[in-house]
């Protein structure tokens, strides 16, 4: 299932919806708290939050907990090295380690588990700018998917910011 992710940047609560491929609201993304918390909440159509994603605000390097219930159920962070490709790696609660590979300022990267790809990011499929897609391979966890995409894209926008200020 292909999910429609629409970003309002410049918007200062950083709050949207992402559809589906037939263009109904399937979750919403409330970054309301953002600049304080640096929290966002998933929610789904009926507002039941299905997962928390928090950024870690004393780590060295960005790094993004997924939470779910009140545990942490994924954490995301950017490969120490990766010389030919940008990467992020995604531990899972159980220890699994997924990898997030691709060209993440195009947005068209891939996220694969040890034996199999999970999910496909990319902007590719849209021509409007702070849209992308995010395809769920079918068994996956769509909001954990979800998640880690959007962890990831704030994760990038923070760095490009960073890199703006020189620092």
């Amino acid at each position: 299932m292909r999910y429609l992710v629409r970003q309002r940047i410049i918007s200062f609560a950083a709050s949207f919806w992402i559809t589906d491929e037939d263009g109904n609201e399937v979750y919403y993304v409330d970054g309301r708290a953002l600049q304080f918390r640096k929290t966002f909440e998933l929610t789904d159509r009926s507002g039941v939050v299905v997962a928390m994603i928090r950024q870690q605000l004393f780590r060295l390097r960005g790094t993004m907990d997924i939470e779910r219930d009140g545990a942490v159920i994924a954490t995301v962070r950017r490969a120490n090295f990766s010389p030919f490709r940008h990467r992020y790696e995604v531990t899972l609660a159980d220890g699994t380690a997924w990898a997030a590979a691709g060209n993440f300022s195009d947005m068209n990267w891939e996220l694969a588990a040890p034996d199999r790809v999970v999910g496909r990011i990319s902007r590719q499929w849209f021509k409007v700018r702070d849209t992308y897609g995010v395809e769920v391979e079918p068994g996956e966890d769509a909001a954990l998917v979800i998640a880690v995409a959007v962890g990831i894209d704030r994760l990038r926008e923070q760095e490009r910011r960073r890199a703006m200020a020189g620092g």
